[in-house]
């Protein structure tokens, strides 16, 4: 199911932050499914009764601008033309998104943490576990990460960011039906095994993403031209979209099941 113009517009004028709402709300409601009785009992007690990790996926990035210091935490830039990350090399200051990760890890289970610690640390999790499967949060082209890349989608100025964060799933269908989809395909088996690794690992995979199709896929056009993103590039990207939120679910709940025993 497409939708019209209107939400391609609103999806595309979005901020360029990382997934749009509806994709973190999809990575944690699959997390959620895969949760251990244990570590949804410890969801629910840390975040509050009422409180839903779906409710809660986009937090940091609607605090973003008051708190200007956690901009980085949301990506790691991998040079597109290196095999492999290299911390040394991407995360110098330790100011990126897997470090992050570690770190609110670590807060989750201190004992000694106060319970709105404990909750600011979760909530940062559920949302850049999340991020880090947007692969334009760990490829680079020197070109912030696809801001600085002019396109034209779905008859649509924006950037080769936001077409990644919104605009393409804003094309897939809706939220529901997308969850519906995924779910179907995401069984515990399947869900045990996309969440082994470690988050160095998972980068390196969503960095290859963008080699191969995110950027890899881009017509050819000349420097300082808008790139013409047609039906071709969006049928390499779609499957890519699906896929990356479905390892982001998997992958929430299978450091939140590790996390929260």
């Amino acid at each position: 199911m497409r939708r019209n113009a209107l939400g391609i517009f609103l999806c595309l004028t979005l901020p360029a932050y990382g997934w749009g709402p509806e994709g973190h709300n999809l990575v944690a409601r699959l997390a959620a499914a895969h949760l251990t009785p244990q570590a949804a009992a410890k969801v629910k007690e840390i975040l509050g009764a009422d409180t839903s990790m779906a409710s809660i996926s986009s937090w940091a990035d609607q605090i973003r601008r008051s708190r200007a210091e956690t901009g980085p935490w949301h990506y790691i830039d991998i040079p597109i033309d290196k095999p492999h990350l290299d911390m040394a090399r991407d995360c110098p200051k330790g100011d990126c998104v897997l470090t992050k990760i570690k770190e609110f890890e670590k807060v989750v289970v201190d004992p000694a943490a106060a319970p709105e610690k404990r909750k600011e640390a979760l909530m940062y999790i559920v949302h850049f576990v999340g991020d880090m499967h947007q692969p334009l949060h760990c490829s680079d082209n020197g070109d912030k990460g696809g801001n600085d890349v002019k396109t034209e989608f779905a008859g649509r100025n924006g950037n080769l960011h936001s077409v990644w964060d919104s605009g393409l799933l804003g094309r897939i269908g809706d939220e529901n039906a997308m969850f519906a989809m995924l779910s179907k395909d995401l069984t515990d088996k399947r869900a045990k095994k996309l969440g082994k690794g470690t988050v160095e690992e998972w980068a390196e995979q969503s960095h290859k993403a963008g080699q191969k199709v995110v950027y890899g896929k881009l017509p050819k056009v000349a420097k300082g031209t808008p790139e013409k993103l047609d039906a071709t590039y969006e049928k390499a990207a779609d499957p890519v979209v699906k896929e990356q939120l479905e390892k982001g679910g998997a992958r929430l709940a299978a450091t939140l099941n590790a996390m929260l025993k």
